[in-house]
């Protein structure tokens, strides 16, 4: 059984005005998640600015995180790291706190051979019981795990049970399921092909545009399982635009402006992220009026 179905939010860290996690903002995020019908909650991902939390505030978020959900909807923690014995830490502690699954980055910088790639994530799944799930990011990480390593570690591994894919090669996504043969749960990593890899056998998608459109994200999904295809795809095609918005300076900056937009909280990042541009923020604005959001 997939650990999730459907529209799953990676979520953003609000911090205060003077960098620390905004704790207050964060659960009324979460509530609005849930309450509009968010599939799952990813916390601590590259949309959670996970990069620059201590490993005291990344395992506090969790936390916060998995107690403020409470069971109503799955909680998958981001625990990866290029370091395999951190990632193994956070995960073991992550696994202790109560999370229903882990999503794993990549190694960045130092990259490793697919041999490499596959011994790390070994390791780390091997140190838990709970699901995992790969993160194939190579935009960010500078190095793409292959269709033919996913597809060993999801049969090898009993608790590695598929991938998020943000490579953005639909040929090499289908490669990767008709090498699977159902052994890998699929997520889209990218809110603009959500339907195109749901066609392919996708469980759902991963999604920053859930932060903003909850409701509206879960829809494509849960229309293309009921079999609305061109339902699905209608949405997915309306939604283009302000998803075009959400990525036209680097995840998450502009986001983190449209919840602030939205009154979700504040708009803080934290360096090496700074504010958006005003002819950007413009155009930001101008799509969530346009699909309905703000």
């Amino acid at each position: 059984m997939a650990v999730f179905k459907g529209a799953g939010v990676a979520i953003i860290t609000p911090f205060c005005k003077d960098g620390s996690v905004d704790y207050e903002k964060f659960g009324e995020l979460i509530e609005f998640q849930v309450q509009n019908g968010t599939d799952a909650i990813i916390v601590c991902g590259t949309t959670g600015e996970s990069s620059t939390l201590t490993h005291e505030e990344h395992l506090d978020v969790i936390r916060y995180c998995t107690e403020k959900v409470n069971h109503r909807i799955p909680v998958v923690a981001g625990t990866g790291s290029n370091c395999t014995q951190t990632a193994v830490y956070l995960s073991k502690e992550a696994e202790s706190i109560g999370v229903d699954a882990l999503l794993l980055v990549t190694p960045y910088y130092n990259k490793g051979t697919q041999k490499g790639l596959y011994q790390h994530f070994k390791t780390i799944a091997d140190s838990v019981k709970i699901p995992v799930i790969l993160y194939n990011i190579p935009g960010r990480t500078g190095v793409t795990l292959q269709p033919e390593t996913i597809v060993s570690l999801c049969t090898d591994v009993e608790n590695i049970v598929g991938v998020k894919d943000a490579t953005g090669n639909i040929s090499q996504t289908a490669h990767l399921m008709q090498l699977a043969k159902g052994c890998v749960d699929l997520y889209s990593g990218e809110d603009g092909i959500i339907v195109p890899l749901l066609s392919l056998g996708g469980k759902g998608v991963i999604s920053v545009l859930s932060n903003v459109a909850p409701r509206q994200t879960h829809e494509i999904c849960s229309r293309f399982f009921e079999g609305d295809v061109e339902g699905s795809c209608k949405l997915q095609l309306d939604a283009l635009p302000l998803v075009d918005a959400l990525f036209c300076e680097v995840n998450p900056i502009p986001v983190k402006k449209a919840a602030e937009l939205m009154g979700l909280c504040g708009g803080t990042l934290r360096m090496p992220l700074t504010e958006m541009e005003p002819e950007h923020a413009a155009k930001l604005e101008k799509a969530m009026k346009d699909f309905g959001v703000l």
